[in-house]
């Protein structure tokens, strides 16, 4: 026997063991039916499903770090689990090991209206927060489009369709507690607006996809609730007027909420799936918030913009019941793409520019798509020039595949070559591992001592964001 397969068969039976500790102190919130492991691997995407050994659901961070310290006692890989919605595979479990299900963990722990900040468990969604802040005149603003967990969100740095205006998760978090590697308890940050005391370990675990720490709370920054809304959708000629429409919008310091991208692919998917009438040409949805004034001056701005570059009519809405119509259309934009192919599988990325270039990334890529042959939707929140594709493919069609993950591969550095990135909001995950060397250089050096020092055993969420060193 090699000593390759050696390893091997001393980390499968040191699982077993962990297995068998939690399934004793855990009793049937330590799952290991088939079912339940495939659905904590990975799900959402075109990746390969590794599940993990067994799913342990639990109920405090005092369970974490349990949980947590008997796993590095027999150096078994643990991987956080919220609500699965994640699309590089950062839920995969390509070492086995206990996938940890925060979903419990979905207490509401404070509300301070006063200083606009509350703290949440790991596991509650957006939805929840924002359903249970309705009375108090607050809302939390990021906005990724699934429900997906609060702490989810922050391990992948998410934003959405609010961030041109509210930021993404880095700005909405003041603070976490957060597991080690180890299995101490570790609280970050503060309600203070702002600090300069010492490291910034709140901004080290932000993005870091559970590969440093798991988060199980999360101090929020809350905003008001504007006193209206208005939005609208704004059809133009071509990608690039619409693009060139965003670029001015911001450019004028217009302070627009959403502003998304729709190409004619993706609109006649929402004209199919949520029984809209929209031109099937490029269209901007657009969102503001402020005082009644302040929404319409920021319209009738945009209006001038838009028929300056060609586009038009701009229609936008006051009334609550048209607007939720036309942003859940926008959410529903990944789902509605498959009924261009019943069927077929979603390659889905995303990338991120300055807003300088995305006219010109957004048309190159729309060319490649063209010549490669595919059906393939782009959407985006432009307003910070990160778009997304979605590349529907034959997932048995082992040529195709091969095909759009080329397609992927050139869109991906065509981002970097423009001063961009790989990945504007979905984390890097098991897929996108390829381009870091290529966007961040030396520094994947430094994130990998950084890995290395905290981590020593490579039990956090091994396999992700870092190519092995």
């Amino acid at each position: 026997m090699t000593p390759q397969a050696t390893a091997l068969e001393q980390t499968a039976e040191s699982r077993d063991v962990v297995v068998s500790l939690l399934s004793e102190r855990f009793g049937d919130r330590c799952a290991r039916s088939e079912a339940l492991r495939v659905q904590h691997g990975h799900t959402t995407t075109w990746l390969t499903n590794q599940p993990p050994d067994a799913v342990v659901f639990v109920r405090s961070t005092e369970e974490v770090a349990e949980i947590v310290r008997i796993c590095a006692e027999h150096k078994v890989p643990v991987i956080p689990f919220g609500t699965g919605s994640s699309l590089e595979g950062h839920v995969n479990a390509p070492q086995g090991g206990i996938s940890i299900d925060l979903s419990q963990m979905n207490e509401i722990l404070s509300v301070s209206p006063e200083d606009l900040d509350c703290r949440v468990q790991a596991g509650v969604t957006r939805k929840q927060l924002n359903t249970h802040l309705r009375d108090t005149g607050l809302f939390f603003p990021i906005d990724p489009g699934a429900d997906a967990s609060l702490g989810g969100m922050a391990s992948t740095r998410a934003s959405g369709t609010n961030a041109v205006r509210y930021g993404t998760m880095c700005d909405a978090v003041l603070g976490l507690t957060i597991v080690t590697p180890q299995g101490e308890i570790v609280r970050t940050g503060s309600r203070a607006r702002k600090s300069s005391a010492g490291y910034d370990l709140t901004r080290l675990m932000v993005g870091s996809e559970g590969t440093l720490g798991i988060i199980t709370e999360l101090q929020l920054r809350l905003h008001g609730i504007p006193e209206a809304i208005s939005g609208g959708v704004c059809p133009f000629p071509t990608i690039e007027d619409a693009c060139n429409a965003v670029i001015t919008t911001i450019q004028c310091g217009i302070p627009v909420a959403r502003i998304e991208l729709l190409d004619p692919v993706q609109v006649k998917a929402c004209n199919i799936y949520s029984k809209l009438d929209l031109a099937e040409t490029p269209t901007l949805f657009l969102e503001f918030h402020g005082t009644e004034a302040g929404v319409q001056e920021q319209s009738y701005l945009f209006n001038e913009i838009a028929a300056e570059l060609g586009g038009g009519p701009f229609v936008w809405e006051t009334q609550a019941e048209a607007r939720t119509k036309l942003w859940e259309a926008r959410h529903n934009a990944y789902w509605s793409s498959f009924t261009l192919r019943p069927g077929a599988k979603g390659v889905a990325t995303d990338v991120c520019v300055p807003i300088s270039r995305l006219a010109e990334c957004v048309e190159a890529t729309r060319k490649d798509i063209e010549t490669s042959g595919f059906i393939a939707p782009i959407v985006g929140h432009v307003g910070d020039g990160n778009f997304h594709v979605l590349v529907l493919v034959d997932a048995d069609n082992n040529e195709e595949v091969q095909a759009a993950e080329a397609f992927v591969e050139r869109l991906n550095y065509r981002a970097i070559d423009m001063g961009g990135t790989c990945t504007g909001e979905h984390g890097i995950g098991q897929g996108k591992i390829k381009y870091m060397q290529k966007e961040h250089g030396n520094g994947v050096d430094v994130m990998q001592t950084i890995k290395r020092a905290l981590d020593p055993d490579n039990i956090m969420n091994p396999g992700k964001i870092l190519p092995p060193s």
